[in-house]
Formats: structure tokens, sequence, C-alpha cells
């Protein structure tokens, strides 16, 4: 599903030296690393060798980090008070 996303955005991201890309990507990667679980996101080097050194391959981590947070938000117990007593 994601990776049909990123083969329409590699539209946007055909210039690889886009200034404009590459800070919007680096503000979603701050915003991941600053508001999504540790881990769930690769370092720069990881994703330079996991996926490779493209913009497009950039986004694709930075997309797989974001579903692995929905999926650990959705999928955690979560602490549910009692409801409580219709017995009085």
């Amino acid at each position: 599903m994601f990776r049909n996303i990123l083969a329409k955005l590699n539209v946007y991201l055909v210039m690889e030296n886009d200034p404009a890309c590459r800070a919007a990507l680096r503000m979603i990667r701050a915003t991941i690393e600053e508001h999504c679980p540790p881990g769930v996101l690769k370092s720069e080097e990881q994703v330079n060798g996991h996926y490779g050194p493209t913009l497009l391959d950039e986004a694709e981590a930075l997309s797989v980090a974001i579903v692995a947070t929905v999926e650990r938000l959705s999928f955690e117990p979560r602490e549910r008070t009692p409801a409580p007593s219709i017995k009085s």
C-alpha cells in the first residue's frame, strides 16, 4: 500500500537534490524522532544501507516508521478504569 503511494510521490521527488524535498523529509524525520516510540525509525545511515540513499528511500523509511507507530499504539494494552458499578 505505502509502496504505491511512494511510487506516486516519486513524481514530486524527481529532482534528487531539491532542497524543498530534503527539508520536508528532515522535518518529518524530526517529528517522528520526537513523538514516536524509540526504535521505529532507522538512523539516516541505516536507511542508506537498508533502503538506499535516495529521497524516495528516506520517504519509504519514514512511512515504515509511521506504520510501526500506529501498529504499536493500536495493539498496546491500555489501562482502563473499572466501570462504575450499577449496584448501590
